[in-house]
């Protein structure tokens, strides 16, 4: 009776809570199957890893490829204990999911390039298609050739990482889903997101340098107008494949 473990990296609280109730409506997730950790309220704790079935990683303001000097000491420090799950994640083959921040954790940790010099995509929708491997993958089940997300990030993975294999890509964004081993997976996009969602972001992070303030308002329209549903099915079938019988239907 295995629960996933939610790591979240998000230091609103109600941009922290909005994503978590994300993950458990997309997933089909109720509440006593997830542990939860916010990794903003202190140093993550001694996990026994082999008592999840599955961990999934959330998006948050913070970039892997900030330098030292410019990112918050607890951006820091939430960097370097997600990173230091990566190993044994890795030699287990653990399921993992990483979302927006987990690409990067994921990519970084493969000894892939994470930066701003290219892909950055703006917040709202994009088309997005899957390879020939990410069409025969076991998590992009029922997932259309074509499919909507919703992404927004200011840097991005730059090449392929070693060992990775390339699922899904986009024409502004190549590295939209990459997955390592049989279980170890990330997107770039945000399979738990919604447009309401993202308008609550919108308005949490208009700071943050994703978009000019001022265009807030017009960008929450925007992302209230899409329609969404595809990139959910992506986290349905994490929790089918590897939590089985407990996954909501």
């Amino acid at each position: 009776m295995k629960q996933f473990l939610i790591l979240q990296s998000r230091p609103e609280d109600e941009a922290s809570d909005e994503e978590f109730q994300a993950f458990l409506l997309r997933a089909g997730l109720s509440g006593d199957r997830v542990r939860r950790i916010r990794l903003d309220e202190g140093p993550i704790p001694t996990l026994a890893l082999e008592g999840y079935a599955g961990v999934i990683v959330g998006g948050g303001p913070a970039c892997i490829s900030d330098a030292p000097d410019v990112k918050s000491p607890q951006e820091a420090r939430v960097e370097a204990d997600i990173l230091s799950l990566m190993p044994a994640i890795i030699a287990r083959d653990m399921p993992f999911m990483g979302c927006c921040y987990g690409m990067g954790i994921l990519a970084h940790h493969l000894g892939g390039q994470v930066s701003k010099a290219r892909y950055g995509e703006a917040v709202g929708g994009v088309d997005c298609h899957l390879t020939t491997a990410g069409a025969a993958d076991p998590m992009l089940a029922g997932v259309p050739s074509e499919f909507r997300a919703l992404v927004g990030h200011k840097e991005a993975v730059q090449d392929l990482p070693a060992g990775a294999v390339h699922l899904v890509g986009s024409e502004p964004c190549p590295f939209q889903m990459i997955r390592t081993g049989q279980n170890v997976y990330a997107t770039q996009f945000h399979p738990e997101a919604d447009g309401q969602s993202f308008a609550t972001r919108i308005r949490i992070y208009g700071d943050r340098g994703y978009f000019p303030p001022e265009k807030g308002a017009a960008l929450m329209e925007k992302v209230l107008a899409e329609r969404i549903s595809m990139p959910a099915l992506i986290l349905r079938n994490f929790v089918a494949k590897f939590g089985g019988k407990y996954a909501v239907e």
